[in-house]
């Protein structure tokens, strides 16, 4: 009787995986078309159909995607490392499914929220898992490229939707047809990830028994009441990037329910609105692909604390100015900053956890994150219904500066050489 082998151990790197990586990013790019058919929108609608007039009350619908996606992050983190990444990714795509037909149909203002709440859920898991799916992937030298490469496909797609819907309302109105994009995404996402999508955890596995992460202080074993207040709290490098994650989705809250209504105001009509809204995530979706990337060759602190600043600069300018040429200069300033921001801040959480726990860490830290979206919605609300518009841009423009010194202050750079001591980075 032959003797047979033992199986061949997992490969990481971004080659050795490259198909499933890339499959992985054109999925992904689907999780961001599906917020991107309601970002043009669905503020529309609450205004010109539903009558919503108040604008904490035509926030709401951001505040319920960003409570059940930060929870759902929180989650789908515990759950990829107890039952696979895959289960998860398709669990996502299956609750996406009923949105688009709800956004369609919806009779009140209430269906808006409940399909909010499912959207949440999806983002939350879907895009959760293919974040970690490819940090497993391509090992520890080239994090900041994979999540360059995973956020770029995603908000890339949801620039693209949102001009394209936007182009679909100024031609046939506010519904059914933006939304029937959002219903291609959702069934292409599902077959795609159901058929073709392969698991990844025994990457994360082979990782945990082959290196060493950057911080090897913070070692296996921790509970998840640990592991959430050393990300949150307690890790400088993890709660200095919880901190900026919340509030860089805390003014992107604020660009996705009031830019436009501010934009409407001004007297743009719904196409030059869309082309506004997508100018945004366009350049933070391309910008990634370049500073995801650097960050593994300049380091991250730099990155993260000039993209604060930079992002507070744009909604500045929002506030200061009108007209669709100054607010095309904010959208570039804006978007340029966040992907400075958006992938490195991942990329700092894969330095620092360890592989055995590192997917439960993304989950506090993207809890954290797009708990930015609820809290923006109700500051942005309130302030807008009091002092006005423009008074709320500026609030979220401070918040963000005030963000940017904290990293700067808090901060160590978590991109070193193997052979770099590590003392001094706990506390």
């Amino acid at each position: 009787m032959t003797a047979t082998s033992p199986p061949a151990p997992p490969r990481l790197g971004l080659r050795e995986n490259l198909p499933q990586f890339a499959l992985l990013v054109a999925v992904n790019a689907l999780v961001g078309g599906m917020i991107g058919q309601e970002r043009t929108v669905l503020p529309l609608l609450a205004d010109q159909v539903f009558a919503i007039t108040a604008f904490t009350a035509s926030l709401t619908f951001i505040v319920a995607f960003g409570v059940t996606k930060a929870l759902t992050n929180l989650a789908a983190g515990a759950l990829s490392d107890r039952y696979g990444r895959k289960p998860v990714l398709v669990a996502g795509w299956l609750i996406g499914l009923p949105v688009p037909v709800l956004l369609i149909w919806a009779p009140s203002w209430w269906w808006v929220i409940a399909a909010n709440i499912l959207l949440g859920i999806n983002q939350g898991l879907t895009w959760s898992t293919t974040i970690v799916m490819k940090i497993d992937l391509v090992g520890p030298t080239r994090r900041g490229l994979a999540m360059g490469f995973n956020e770029a496909a995603g908000y890339l797609a949801l620039a693209a939707t949102s001009a394209a819907t936007g182009a679909l309302a100024a031609e046939h109105g506010l519904r059914p047809a933006p939304f029937l994009l959002g219903l291609a995404f959702a069934a292409l996402g599902l077959g795609l990830s159901t058929v073709f999508v392969t698991e990844t955890h025994q990457h994360a596995q082979h990782e945990a028994r082959t290196h060493t992460p950057a911080n090897s202080d913070h070692h296996d074993g921790l509970t998840g009441r640990q592991i959430f207040t050393l990300t949150s709290f307690r890790e400088r490098a993890l709660s200095a990037a919880s901190q900026a994650g919340l509030v860089n989705n805390l003014n992107d809250s604020l660009a996705w329910g009031l830019f436009p209504i501010l934009f409407a105001t001004s007297g743009l009509g719904v196409a030059r609105i869309g082309v506004l809204v997508a100018l945004y995530p366009a350049v933070w979706g391309f910008g990634q692909m370049i500073t995801g990337g650097l960050s593994d060759r300049w380091g991250r602190k730099r990155l993260i604390t000039t993209g604060m600043l930079l992002q507070a600069t744009g909604i500045a300018l929002v506030a200061a100015t009108t007209g669709f040429a100054a607010w095309a200069i904010a959208a570039v300033l804006m978007g340029a900053g966040t992907a400075m921001v958006y992938p490195v801040l991942l990329a700092v959480i894969g330095d620092v956890a360890h592989p055995t726990w590192r997917a439960r860490a993304v989950g506090v830290y993207r809890l954290w994150r797009d708990l930015g979206y609820a809290i923006g919605a109700l500051i942005a609300g309130i302030t807008a219904d009091l002092l006005g518009l423009r008074a709320a841009i500026w609030l979220i423009a401070a918040i963000t500066a005030g963000s940017g010194i904290v990293v700067a202050i808090r901060m160590y750079e978590t991109h070193q050489p193997a052979s770099t001591s590590t003392k001094g980075r706990g506390g």
